[in-house]
């Protein structure tokens, strides 16, 4: 991924709403990145797994919501940082704003590309524990893996599965996701 702009001061939230419609990019520490158009087995996934959630919380009558990419997701008051989750899943409603969420999802999915790899295993990795998100997800579509982390007190704790395994969320007491379940193509 590479920086769009370059300046020697830090962009903020401002330039990030302020962007052209046509250009896709994630502010971190005051610096745009670049973001991919996804290809379609990346929103095949995305559609897939965002649906299976917005139909458990709906059976549920649950309070929490999902949302998909393009969602922007203000982790911290810094004003520096605005990132773009393929999924976010949202159990407080006061961080619910008209432009999205402020404050820490808890639950975020992101659906890797090899050209977005090092940007979700390492950047957004150490933004996520920062911001205190709860769950996060990095589905490879390439590698056919899942890389679970949950928050316990102040560091995630690593699980790996394959397209084939039945994933436990932990942030609920009874919602397991399988990708090979949900019909995902090449599973």
């Amino acid at each position: 991924m590479s920086q769009t702009l370059a300046r020697s001061d830090f962009y903020t939230e401002n330039d990030y709403y302020n962007l052209p419609e046509n250009v896709r990019a994630e502010l971190i520490d005051g610096q745009f990145y670049d973001m991919a158009a996804p290809s379609r087995i990346h929103q095949e996934i995305l559609n897939t797994i965002n649906n299976t959630i917005y139909n458990y919380i709906h059976s549920k009558k649950g309070d929490c919501r999902v949302y998909p990419a393009p969602f922007a997701v203000k982790l911290f008051n810094d004003r520096k940082t605005v990132v773009e989750p393929d999924i976010s899943v949202i159990c407080d409603p006061n961080k619910l704003t008209d432009q999205g969420c402020s404050g820490a999802p808890d639950w975020i999915i992101e659906i890797i590309s090899p050209s977005t790899s090092s940007h979700d295993y390492v950047r957004k990795l150490n933004l996520y524990l920062d911001a205190g998100v709860r769950e996060y997800w990095i589905v490879d579509p390439t590698q056919k893996h899942i890389v679970v982390y949950y928050l316990e007190k102040t560091q995630f704790k690593m699980t790996t599965y394959t397209f084939q395994d039945k994933i436990k969320v932990n942030i609920y007491d009874d919602l397991w996701i399988s990708l090979q379940e949900l019909g995902i193509p090449g599973t």
